[in-house]
């Protein structure tokens, strides 16, 4: 077993395990934040694994609080982790730019709920994480099209999974200027960022395993991705032209 497949398959465990405590730990202890948010993960299929989520990065997040972090500084790691996710993945190292978008990921969730438990949440705040998140997608989306720039189909499909993901925030940023809360959807940022996670990390050995090219798998993802995304804000844009049209 390669050793970065050794490190995944440690991670792996150490969540299931985690998971397990959690979810037998007081009847898994639901979190405050992601239900004033009314998170949605997967349609409310998966919102078990959000509030697990939440709960791991307790630690954390009590860490960063008492080691005087500020939310500036967690955006600054996460869109640098998002750089370096797209210079990766271009260059063929997949699973260290899943990595890298894990950590971008990470740090999107754990600046708000800094500025929220320090009291310093702020319309700037809410501006600069909104527009980093899509600075990050984008970087992810470039390193997709450099890897993918030679395979048939590969550039159509990472453009239209970078445009699907853009229209998504678009639909939804653009109906709150109009008064009309538009968020919703199979394919939010939470399902785009834990697909490319899961199509970086998991592409090598499922490639191999399968006997297919490598990239196979991640290619596949990026096109649910795509399709996913596009419907998503399909469906958002037909939403808010509803209710604004009965209005």
């Amino acid at each position: 077993m390669s050793p970065s497949l050794s490190i995944l398959a440690a991670v792996v465990a150490v969540a299931l395990v985690s998971f397990a405590v959690f979810a037998t730990r007081h009847g898994a202890p639901r979190d405050a934040d992601a239900e004033r948010k009314g998170s949605r993960f997967l349609l409310g299929v998966g919102d078990l694994l959000v509030h697990w989520f939440m709960w791991a990065l307790g630690p954390a997040e009590r860490a960063l609080a008492g080691a005087g972090a500020t939310p500036d500084h967690l955006n600054a790691l996460g869109l640098t982790a998002g750089a370096l996710s797209g210079v990766l993945i271009g260059t063929g190292r997949l699973e260290a730019g899943g990595w890298a978008i894990l950590l971008a990921g990470a740090c999107d969730v754990l600046d708000g709920r800094l500025a929220r438990a320090s009291g310093v949440a702020s319309l700037y705040g809410k501006f600069i994480d909104s527009t980093l998140d899509r600075f990050v997608e984008t970087f992810a989306f470039l390193g997709f099209a450099a890897y993918f720039a030679a395979r048939p189909w590969g550039p159509l499909v990472v453009a239209s999974g970078l445009a699907g993901s853009l229209l998504v925030s678009y639909a939804q940023a653009r109906g709150e200027t109009v008064g009309v809360v538009g968020s919703g959807g199979l394919m939010q940022r939470a399902e785009r960022l834990a697909l490319q996670i899961f199509g970086c990390l998991f592409d090598p050995p499922l490639s191999r395993a399968l006997g297919w090219s490598a990239g196979s798998v991640l290619f596949w993802v990026l096109a649910a991705i795509a399709v996913g995304a596009l419907g998503t804000a399909v469906h958002r844009t037909i939403f808010i032209a509803r209710r604004l049209r009965a209005r």
